[in-house]
């Protein structure tokens, strides 16, 4: 990916796709330095890293009345922690995607008469910010169960995870429909004989899940698998995937 400008950023945060309602997004990730020098240093000030920590603000236009909207998703998320993926390109399959647990602390609307009304917000990350690759583009409806296409992400080695985030942002159809997803893994893109590696809880409303799986992990390929119950059913769901 050579230089851009940011038009068709994708920011999903529990079960709502904020795309439509945001037009800034800010990602930051930082190791606090810490001093260790001693008179050994020769003369010259010696850090390390410390404690890590991310953060991510986003504003828009603001929207209400649906679990999908930003409000609704903001005001029930406020002081608890949720999954966010922010996509600063697009999010077809294979995008660049950055994504992380991360507590909703601050979260702002409302600005002078006449003016479109706004929103803001931040959130602080609890796990990294992970980035890897979208793992199922969030317009690909799924009705029955199934597995998606593989990417290729590579190997987690010992002391690594393999990190993956799932919104499920539209369902439909009767009978209490359901899914419940989770990820696979084989040594190359055939999958001829795949792993399960991780699984999310069943989900039979919008929302957001992130899980890790620890390393070592072989396999370099991997790729979501549901299973989908009820009648007629119909989900929307975005997954992302990546090591850290």
């Amino acid at each position: 990916m050579s230089h851009f400008v940011l038009l068709n950023c994708r920011l999903f945060t529990g079960g709502a796709d904020l795309t439509g309602s945001s037009n800034k997004l800010e990602l930051s990730a930082e190791v606090s330095d810490e001093a260790r020098t001693n008179f050994g240093s020769g003369g010259w000030k010696e850090v390390i890293g410390g404690l890590a920590e991310t953060e991510l603000s986003g504003g828009g236009q603001w929207e209400a009345g649906d679990p999908g909207r930003v409000d609704d998703a903001r005001w029930s998320e406020l002081g608890g922690l949720g999954p966010w993926t922010a996509c600063p390109d697009r999010a077809d399959l294979g995008a660049l995607a950055y994504f992380t647990v991360a507590m909703s602390g601050k979260y702002k609307l409302g600005d002078q008469v006449g003016a479109v009304a706004p929103w803001e917000g931040e959130a602080k990350g609890s796990w990294p910010l992970v980035r890897g690759k979208v793992a199922h583009p969030p317009g690909t409806a799924r009705t029955a169960t199934g597995t998606g296409s593989g990417i290729q992400v590579g190997a987690v080695p010992a002391g690594k995870h393999l990190y993956a985030a799932a919104h499920v942002l539209s369902i439909a159809g009767t009978g209490s429909p359901s899914i419940t997803l989770g990820i696979e893994s084989d040594v190359d893109n055939t999958f001829a004989s795949p792993a399960d590696v991780a699984s999310f809880a069943a989900a039979d409303a919008l929302g957001g899940q992130i899980i890790r799986a620890p390393g070592p992990i072989t396999d370099t390929w991997f790729r979501p698998q549901w299973t989908i119950t009820g009648t007629a059913p119909s989900f929307l769901f975005v997954v992302a995937l990546g090591i850290a």
